[in-house]
């Protein structure tokens, strides 16, 4: 909900351009965030120069100079995303000493920020903590435990559901359009929001086609969802083995998380952190060995595993070993037949997330984006109602209330102007006390609340489409 209509002068200071930094500084920028930097590598300020249009400040983030320059002071928000926690939770504590309403801090100790922390937020004077490998494996973990083989996120109080699937050479929608798919099931309203392809996502139309190795996010009502699974050709499960390759921050936190309910097998190539991680682990299984080679692979349980996840520090390797156990089981399965296993896999360039998506991953994450992601949540939580990023896609899911006599409400959906029809997808509306599925003749009117799904660099431009 527009429950707070952004100025157009809200400041932000960021204090680190690292990783999260560099994709959050470009993604506020594009919502036209007045952003301010602070960053101390040369390499970084240069980079920054040609590719976000924000105030650069070269210096220390623990330099009083720097904040008196970036004038401190004014800020609305100041996030530090440095490399360091000490340095992130020192700038909170500097940030509410010039008076900035709100700071947050990205941290990796689990140790600092938490309500039962010897140090806790409140003591930081932080509003928000961020803790990537946190994110990534309560994030795995819930994609391991839901019973499905696929992706599903709940929207509109839970009234609507985002499933992502593979299409593949069997399925029965492969080869067809959107419209023709849709005039044949007519039981019930669904929609197809965003395809990945390649290292591109699409907002599809009803006369883009559906090819092979296609990822599709649908929206359906959640009464349909079965249904809705059950016409695509798509089973549900449950995990009972899970194999894991990386035994670092987010592998050892997915295993120490999982090892009670489930089985899990991890394999790990430092000889000395799998000796570490035997004791850590007392229920999980800890080979030594290199988990990208396929003897290995196939040695560790690979054809009776449920899942495969990839969270080795390698981009190449996580996505490489989930297309090469897609390979084998694939082989396996001309002589016996193993289970389908579900591969996700962790990449930390986010030029690779749809990629890797539409090649070996079922479900590619990637830290810095879930961190930022997790931040904008925050951010843009004073002024939408909800809001979502889809794994594997370059696309949200926003609740936005549509404006009385916005642009959004003045014609039917087929007949917005195609400008927008190329950016944006509505996917529910609520109308008289329950959500339904956008179609092309509905009309959106005024003060009624809206799931919208586009591409991520588009939010501002459908931000003004339902403002007045």
């Amino acid at each position: 909900m527009f429950t707070r209509h952004k100025s157009p002068t809200e400041k932000i200071l960021i204090v680190g351009l690292g990783g999260v930094g560099f994709y959050l500084a470009k993604r506020l920028v594009d919502e036209e965030y007045a952003v301010t930097i602070i960053e101390s590598d040369s390499r970084l300020i240069n980079q920054a120069t040609t590719q976000i249009d924000a105030r650069l400040i070269k210096g220390d983030g623990m330099s009083m100079n720097c904040w008196r320059q970036a004038e401190a002071g004014d800020m609305d928000y100041m996030i530090a995303v440095t490399d360091n926690d000490a340095v992130n939770m020192m700038a909170s504590i500097i940030g509410h000493k010039f008076g900035i309403e709100r700071k947050i801090a990205r941290i990796r100790s689990l140790d600092f920020g938490k309500p039962d922390s010897i140090v806790s937020k409140r003591d930081l004077h932080l509003d928000l903590a961020i803790y990537p490998e946190e994110l990534a494996a309560q994030e795995i973990v819930r994609l391991i435990e839901r019973n499905s083989t696929n992706e599903v996120i709940e929207t509109a109080d839970g009234e609507i559901q985002v499933l992502a699937a593979e299409i593949d050479s069997l399925s029965p929608w492969a080869h067809k359009d959107l419209k023709t798919i849709a005039r044949g099931h007519d039981s019930f309203f669904f929609r197809v929001v965003a395809i990945a392809r390649g290292i591109k996502t699409i907002i599809p139309q009803g006369d883009d086609e559906l090819l092979p190795d296609d990822h599709v996010c649908i929206m359906v009502k959640k009464r349909d969802l079965s249904s809705l699974m059950k016409l695509m050709g798509l089973r549900e499960t449950k995990s009972h083995k899970v194999l894991i390759l990386g035994g670092g921050l987010v592998g050892s936190r997915v295993a120490s998380l999982l090892e009670k309910s489930v089985q899990v097998i991890l394999v790990e190539k430092d000889e000395k952190r799998a000796e570490e991680l035997v004791t850590m682990l007392p229920h999980t299984e800890v080979l030594n060995g290199d988990g990208s080679d396929a003897e290995v692979l196939t040695m560790a349980g690979l054809f009776g595993a449920d899942t495969l996840v990839t969270l080795t520090g390698e981009n190449e390797t996580n996505i490489m070993t989930c297309l090469l156990a897609k390979h084998l089981i694939k082989n396996q399965n001309e002589y016996s037949t193993v289970p389908r296993t579900r591969t996700v896999s962790l990449v930390s360039k986010e030029d690779y997330l749809v990629l890797a998506s539409s090649t070996g991953s079922d479900i590619a994450l990637n830290k810095k984006v879930m961190a930022a992601s997790e931040i904008l949540k925050y951010i843009r939580g004073l002024e939408f109602r909800a809001v979502a990023h889809l794994h594997g896609f370059d696309a949200e899911v926003v609740e936005l209330v549509a404006a009385p006599k916005s642009a959004i409400t003045t014609k039917p959906l087929s007949q917005l102007d195609q400008y927008y029809q190329d950016k944006m997808i509505i996917g529910g509306v609520h109308r008289n006390g329950s959500w339904h599925i956008g179609v092309g003749d509905t009309v959106i009117e005024g003060d009624e609340r809206v799931i919208v799904v586009c591409a991520s660099r588009d939010l501002k431009i459908i931000r003004k489409l339902f403002s007045a």
